[in-house]
């Protein structure tokens, strides 16, 4: 295969929502490419991406799926990613390795919750979008009507370059405004008839091609000067107009295929080809140091790993972006994260799980390697005289956790072993040991995407588990002063055990001052500051310890005892043995034994001192709270407000974006535990959502008391 120069090389993400056709559209382009003889379809199960079992078990996408294409000595690296928003992982990694998008739309539904995802992923990092509108042979499809929804949601920018002479099953012409010409294809698509405009169509076609110069002028001053003179542009000016104007993200292009049947995918691919930026074009990666990193072919070599696979027969594949000069089969590299040396002995392009051997990739160019020892995802890879590092990909917050385990108790390290390896390859899957909860947490992006790790593990390595519904983190606090005190004593022969401790506790705000004085049942206890201790909680909100001892009545030896005792009790609280948070405790009095006097005995005294204090101090339990973002298409907002009220939510407000609301609210963790299929179920899966902790807040009496209830029936079982 010929060597690319980086001024010959594009990279491409392939974005839509489930349904919208990018699969097949990948086999289309594969086939017009030469990479493929013969198309294959999602229903015989012989497509280039979706290779995996359980991509063709469920019919979707789960993994993306690289391919390139070599079309007028240009290559076409493409990523086509999963629709489902529950891998939008796969859309992340993408369009930060990629440097502009193709964003495919279903003929039938035009602009869906998925296609104002994956917007908004563009919009964040920058990326150039053309939308394709696909499925123009569906008898639901109303391209006018799509194009309508386009400009509603995006605006001006949104610039149409085709649009079909009629939709429906007899779809089978369009009319191209840049070249001015009628593309029509027989039935079975592949090569179009390229015919001057008809009469009846000049009118609407002059119009929309005055509309397309204006806008190409409209992001470069000397086109706009020409425009001016002329009224109009040649073609290759044109095109100019347009790469400027993707480059800037100040023009989307609109294009119609039917990629079912192969039509319009070739001239698709020629815009792609002609006019989509190339990577020396686009915005420069920025390294860990804060330095932009120019894809030089003569700088250093350095490659970013962004993506693992493990495929049958293969074991782990390896994928990485050249991010500057160029790497050979044979090179000896350094592994910037892990200290560890690398030799790329296997160097290939893919096209799904087909492979072709490439003995060199320069900078901008995307490959994949083979044998590698120690190379994880996100890691990079440098020559001798360069210390990048890459981690420029930021993934989204989990919206959905189980607690998993195995069914057979002795696969524990077995599971986790897995768990480890699959993250690789999804990194959006997060898997956390919680010692508060004494549960193995999976989190992920909704139902689906934890179902597909559970059939991966039972189906792919024979490994049966099951999931539980995750114990929440609640905490307890108190909510006024109390004071206690316990003598701790037990003598059995020779040196006994003695330890008194006298302490208040009382609920503890930033700032907030020590009185001198507290009072309980009309009794005065005079406080004097000899120390303080604040200890910032691992689980969140803090301990205040104050050592208010005076006459010696407690020796300072057995201060941090007390504290150990405290901190115990602080990591099972009293009421549900949750941790505790916010409490000042002050030390103020006590007794000890010249002799039977030890650590453990005031470690004891002072646990319990705590724990009978904690309870006599108003205790309440704090539930974690998230801010919840939900992005609903319009028809559908009374029936989702309504069934969010029955999740204690609070609506904090909602606001239209674009041709769907955003509903705001804050909603506890504990009613968001199968969320995202109720959302799906409850929407046709046309919403999404985000969500993000935002605080512990009490939890209403009745839930209080039944938490407590439940957590003395379990207490006394065990």
């Amino acid at each position: 295969m010929k060597v690319y120069q980086t001024s010959e090389i594009k990279n491409i993400a392939l974005l839509g929502s489930s349904g919208s056709g990018k699969t097949t559209l990948a086999e289309a382009l594969l086939f017009e490419g030469g990479i493929i003889k013969r198309r294959g379809t999602i229903a015989a199960k012989n497509t280039v991406s979706d290779y995996f079992p359980v991509e063709q078990e469920y019919g979707y996408s789960v993994f993306s799926t690289l391919f390139h294409v070599e079309w007028n000595n240009r290559k076409l690296n493409m990523i086509d990613c999963p629709g489902s928003d529950d891998f939008v992982g796969s859309v992340v990694t993408a369009l930060n390795v990629a440097d502009s998008a193709v964003l495919l739309l279903n003929g039938r539904y035009g602009v869906e919750v998925g296609t104002e995802n994956h917007f908004r992923y563009t919009e964040k990092l920058n990326k150039p979008v053309a939308f394709v509108v696909n499925q123009l042979d569906n008898d639901k499809c109303d391209y006018d009507n799509i194009l309508e929804q386009l400009k509603e949601a995006y605006g001006s920018k949104v610039v149409p370059i085709q649009y079909p002479i009629a939709t429906g099953p007899d779809f089978n012409a369009l009319i191209d405004v840049l070249l001015m010409k009628k593309y029509s294809w027989k039935p079975e698509g592949g090569t179009p008839l390229i015919e001057d405009i008809p009469m009846e169509e000049m009118d609407k076609a002059m119009k929309m091609h005055k509309f397309l110069v204006e806008a190409a002028a409209e992001n470069d001053e000397e086109l706009m000067e020409k425009f001016f003179e002329q009224e109009t542009l040649s073609e290759d000016e044109m095109r100019e107009g347009i790469r400027k104007g993707l480059s800037s993200r100040g023009m989307f292009p609109v294009f119609c295929v039917c990629a079912g049947r192969d039509m319009g995918t070739r001239r698709l691919m020629e815009f792609l080809g002609n006019v989509v930026p190339f990577v020396s074009e686009m915005d420069k990666v920025i390294n860990t140091d804060g330095k932009e990193i120019e894809p030089d072919v003569n700088g250093p070599t350095s490659l970013y790993f962004f993506k693992t696979s493990v495929e049958p027969h293969i074991g782990e594949v390896s994928y990485f972006k050249v991010m500057s000069g160029k790497v050979k089969e044979g090179d000896d590299l350094l592994n910037a994260d892990r200290g560890s040396k690398e030799r790329i002995t296997q160097m290939y392009v893919v096209a799904g799980a087909n492979r072709t051997k490439v003995e060199e990739l320069q900078a901008g160019d995307i490959g994949a390697a083979v044998k590698l020892k120690e190379v994880k995802t996100g890691n990079t890879l440098n020559d001798k005289n360069c210390n990048y590092r890459f981690s420029f990909i930021k993934y989204p917050n989990s919206r959905y956790t189980r607690a998993i385990k195995p069914v057979n108790e002795a696969d524990v390290e077995k599971m986790m072993g897995i768990l480890t390896r699959m993250r690789e390859e999804d990194p959006t899957w997060v898997v956390e040991q919680s010692k508060e909860l004494k549960q193995t947490l999976v989190h992920g992006q909704g139902e689906f995407h934890l179902r597909t790790l559970k059939w991966r593990l039972e189906n792919n390595d024979k490994l049966q588990i099951k999931f539980e519904e995750p114990k929440i983190p609640y905490r307890e606090t108190i909510t006024k002063a109390a004071r206690a005190d316990y003598r701790h004593k037990k003598q059995s022969g020779g040196a006994g055990q003695f330890g008194e401790v006298h302490l208040i506790v009382e609920p503890y705000k930033e700032g907030m001052p020590v009185p001198d004085i507290y009072k309980f049942n009309g009794q005065e206890f005079k406080i004097s500051v000899r120390g303080t201790e604040e200890i910032k909680l691992e689980w969140g909100g803090k301990l205040i310890f104050i050592n208010s001892i005076v006459g010696g009545s407690i020796d300072n030896r057995f201060m941090p005892a007390i504290l150990k005792g405290v901190m115990a009790r602080m990591e099972q609280g009293p009421l549900t043995g949750s941790y505790a948070r916010d409490v000042r405790v002050i030390v103020y009095d006590g007794k000890m034994h010249p002799v039977d006097s030890n650590e453990i005995s005031f470690m004891l005294a002072g646990r319990n001192a705590f724990s009978e204090a904690f309870k006599n101090a108003g205790p309440k339990i704090l539930e974690p709270i998230y801010d919840v973002e939900i992005f609903v298409p319009s028809d559908k907002m009374g029936d989702v407000m309504g069934e969010l009220q029955g999740r204690r939510a609070m609506i904090m407000g909602m606001n239209s974006e674009k041709s769907f609301e955003k509903l705001i609210a804050k909603v506890p963790l504990k009613e968001m535990s199968s969320y995202s299929t109720t959302l799906s179920s409850l929407t046709g899966g046309r919403a999404s959502f985000i969500m993000k902790f935002a605080s512990y807040e009490l939890v209403p009496a009745d839930i209080q008391d039944k938490l407590i209830k439940e957590f003395e029936v379990k207490h006394a079982e065990e």
